[in-house]
């Protein structure tokens, strides 16, 4: 009888000694759920920068996945060397020219976009900021995955994805940003920011739909003397994929090297 009666004291400190460290299990358990519960409700802080070209223009920077973008669009007038890029106003001129040129979407100089032919970008000489460059397909395409487009669209052309082009797109406001369709609007939830800066054909017309409407962006890989870009629109929530005659103009984002 003496040893039962120690076995039921020793069993009733054990369960005693449990009941506290469970108790305390469960308050180290508690702290935990509600701390990631807390960093849920929170937007992860987006790593940004600044960088300069050789003109003097500031550009926001964006880091998204592990590609750093910069967050606005190019707009050189001139090459590193000090060269100048033409600014083409007519429509014949601008359709028969095999020499780097930009334009003024519907030739508003006053406009701070640019729209680049690819011969700029097919030139030696440089344009982007320095340790920038223009981005490769591949770099789209990294860029388009990291916003959750499958692997098998990524090579597809035409539309693709789901929502990775409201993603890139800047917000609208009143005066500003994407025009508003239905359901269709830019989040810039990527910081990326967007813009619609419409396009010039190739023969030298103004695209449509126009500016806030539409945004086309080149890349530097060529396809059978064309080259792939990317393009945005209002209506749409993915992003299109083409490649193009060398005399549309396209605006340019850079990527860092």
């Amino acid at each position: 009888m003496f040893t039962t009666s120690l076995y039921f004291i020793w069993m009733r400190n054990l369960t005693s000694r449990l009941k506290g460290a469970g108790f305390f299990l469960m308050a180290i358990l508690f702290f935990i759920l509600q701390s990631c519960g807390d960093d849920g409700n929170a937007s992860p802080v987006k790593q940004t920068g600044l960088v300069k070209d050789h003109e003097g223009n500031e550009y926001k920077t964006i880091k998204i996945g592990k590609q750093w973008w910069m967050a606005e669009d190019l707009r050189v007038t001139t090459f590193a060397t000090g060269e100048l890029i033409p600014n083409l106003t007519d429509a014949e001129e601008w359709a028969s020219t095999t020499y780097p040129a930009c334009a003024n979407y519907n030739n508003n100089v006053g406009g701070s976009e640019l729209l680049y032919n690819y011969y700029v970008i097919n030139s030696v000489k440089r344009i982007t900021p320095q340790g920038w460059r223009i981005p490769t397909d591949e770099d789209w395409k990294i860029l388009e995955e990291y916003l959750g487009m499958s692997v098998a669209e990524l090579d597809e052309t035409n539309w693709r994805g789901t929502d990775q082009g409201d993603q890139l797109k800047i917000e609208t406001t009143t005066t500003d940003g994407w025009i508003r369709y239905d359901g269709v609007w830019g989040t810039n939830s990527t910081g990326f920011s967007a813009t619609g800066g419409s396009c010039r054909v190739y023969n030298g017309e103004w695209g449509i739909p126009a500016i806030r409407h539409s945004g086309y962006w080149w890349s530097s890989t060529t396809v059978n003397g064309h080259a792939w870009y990317r393009y945005l629109d209002y209506k749409k929530s993915g992003i299109f994929r083409y490649a193009a005659h060398p005399n549309y103009g396209f605006s340019i984002r850079c990527v860092k090297e």
